[in-house]
């Protein structure tokens, strides 16, 4: 197992993502059998790291990696979890979440605790003083119960840099969504020279982008075997986390043996990409995600002859996602946070922004159909 050393820790460069551990039965309960064999392997094979949060498998994860993980010494494993503010009824709620964590996972502290999910649903939320969120995990890490303190984020660049103003000189590291599809689709590579200029290390989520990596079309696949005729979808993706010297712990919820045999096989060996390849993927990715999305570069000519000022390049990013995605969370969880006449639907039809577009855009047909798509 290839280990990174973060402050004086050495952390498995593999983690366990504790979203998706084997389930079982119509109500998808998780199989504690089942994890716990998963678990004794990754433990036997080196990963020392496990991540879970309030709300993975309805609330379940947290108990189960507790039971499971008290049946091994304190100090073999790295336990991270995050206060649950993707749900805004949860801001005022801090010091009775954390202590009810602790207790579910069977422990006195967490070596890492992020706040969860920040995006632009619960930025003003996080950044309010009077949920006391920033003092009291600030207040737990003084006292022994918080080691590591950071963040995971959904978000844009905007929101990121509006909490590190806030925050950033408290944050140990970050959790962000990185893949070769997302390197510029998704602005991570914009978002790790972001956290880069803070001084604070990465951590990967969704380095596989919830398998859809795992499994390509023919005509790409085929081109990736052409360079590397051994090496695996999976490995592809890992092997371009490791060409990014910021990432310290890369998360991948392996659900059953065979994910995880192959994982720590790849993570046995820190391999980076040639530059040729990695810039393989990058050409492959921008022909993926062109298709049926639209060829915005945020000039914003359309922004200033918007009536409705609306922001627009950034909705026409939201419309990508979800076109490319076929539905998901990010796009709706962004849009909720907008004023109604900001969103799609407010847009009037008036074509001003259309006049402007060097792109040739249909800009008003965009909203509709972005309207038509989305339930808040």
């Amino acid at each position: 197992m290839v280990y990174n050393e973060f402050k004086g820790k050495q952390l498995s460069a593999l983690g366990m993502g504790c979203m998706r551990l084997p389930t079982k039965g119509e109500n998808k309960e998780i199989d504690m059998d089942s994890s716990r064999k998963l678990i004794a392997y990754a433990m036997e094979r080196g990963i020392n790291y496990y991540d879970t949060a309030w709300g993975y498998h309805g609330g379940n994860s947290e108990l189960a990696m507790g039971e499971i993980l008290s049946e091994y010494p304190r100090d073999s494993f790295y336990l991270a979890s995050k206060f649950p503010g993707y749900d805004l009824n949860n801001m005022g709620k801090v010091e009775e979440i954390f202590e009810k964590q602790l207790e579910k996972c069977r422990v006195e502290y967490f070596d890492f605790y992020m706040f969860h999910n920040v995006c632009e649903l619960n930025i003003d939320e996080y950044l309010n003083e009077k949920n006391r969120i920033f003092e009291y995990l600030c207040e737990q890490k003084k006292n022994g119960r918080i080691k590591h303190l950071g963040f995971s984020a959904h978000g844009s660049l905007a929101t990121l840099e509006r909490f590190l103003k806030a925050y950033g000189s408290e944050m140990e590291f970050c959790q962000l969504q990185i893949n070769w599809l997302d390197w510029n689709f998704q602005n991570a590579k914009a978002k790790v020279e972001m956290m880069n200029e803070w001084n604070i290390p990465v951590w990967v989520m969704e380095p596989v982008r919830g398998g859809r990596l795992c499994k390509l079309d023919e005509k790409y696949e085929d081109r990736l075997k052409a360079v590397a005729p051994d090496r695996s979808l999976p490995e592809w993706a890992f092997r371009f986390i490791q060409s990014i010297p910021e990432v310290k712990v890369t998360l991948s919820g392996m659900s059953n043996f065979e994910q995880l045999k192959e994982n720590i096989d790849t993570y046995e060996t820190n391999t980076p990409l040639s530059k040729e390849e990695f810039d393989l993927l990058l050409s492959i990715a921008r022909e993926m995600t062109s298709v049926g999305t639209l060829p915005c570069t945020s000039c914003r000519y359309c922004t200033d002859h918007c009536p409705q000022e609306i922001n627009i390049p950034w909705l026409i990013e939201l419309y990508n996602e979800q076109i490319y995605s076929n539905g998901g969370f990010i796009a709706p969880m962004a849009l909720r946070a907008l004023p109604e006449d900001k969103r799609p639907s407010g847009c009037i039809g008036c074509r001003s922004c259309e006049a402007v577009c060097p792109q040739n855009i249909k800009i008003s047909e965009m909203m509709t159909d972005f309207s038509s798509r989305l339930k808040y």
